[in-house]
């Protein structure tokens, strides 16, 4: 079963059910969960930006404060929890996901996903869906329910609520 869990944390309401997932699955397990942040410039790019240190380290400071926070509460569920914060200037979120899941040697990776689709996705695009394309390991995708048939998936509602996606790897 799973013994090592990669869970990629941007402190987000969404990311945030995929970590209460994570650490379900970890305590039935008995699995380690490792956390993921990477301080991607790219978040914020628009094409026009000067990257000064002091906005350098400001986005690496919110990472690390986001993996505290993580850190915090898994251990407070009794759950193994290790962090890596990825400084990424250059590449997708999703390629340093998937090489730390091979480098960490991981069984699983657990997502929050927002579940967008159509033009959404289109302009957004979907770390997810990358990760889930080329993880060498299982990936499950954890988002909030749609409250009525045909409805937008939401972020909101509490884990009790999500709707597990697993795809093999």
């Amino acid at each position: 079963m799973y013994q090592r869990i990669l869970v990629p944390v941007d402190g987000s309401p969404t990311s945030n059910q995929g970590l209460d997932e994570a650490v379900k699955l970890a305590k039935l397990t008995g699995a380690t969960l490792r956390l993921v942040y990477v301080v991607n410039e790219l978040t914020f790019a628009t094409g026009f930006e000067i990257y000064t240190p002091d906005l350098i380290g400001l986005l690496k400071e919110g990472g690390e404060q986001i993996l505290r926070e993580a850190k915090a509460r898994v251990q407070t569920s009794g759950v193994d929890v290790s962090t890596f914060l990825s400084e990424n200037f250059a590449g997708r979120l999703c390629d340093i996901v998937v090489d730390e899941a091979r480098t960490w040697n991981a069984d699983l990776i657990v997502i929050g996903s927002h579940g967008r689709r159509g033009v959404q996705r289109l302009f957004i695009g979907s770390d997810a869906e990358q990760i889930l394309r080329n993880a060498p390991v299982p990936v499950l995708l954890v988002r909030a329910a749609a409250a009525h048939p045909g409805d937008r998936l939401t972020t909101g509602g509490d884990a009790s609520a999500l709707q597990p996606l697993v795809a093999p790897a």
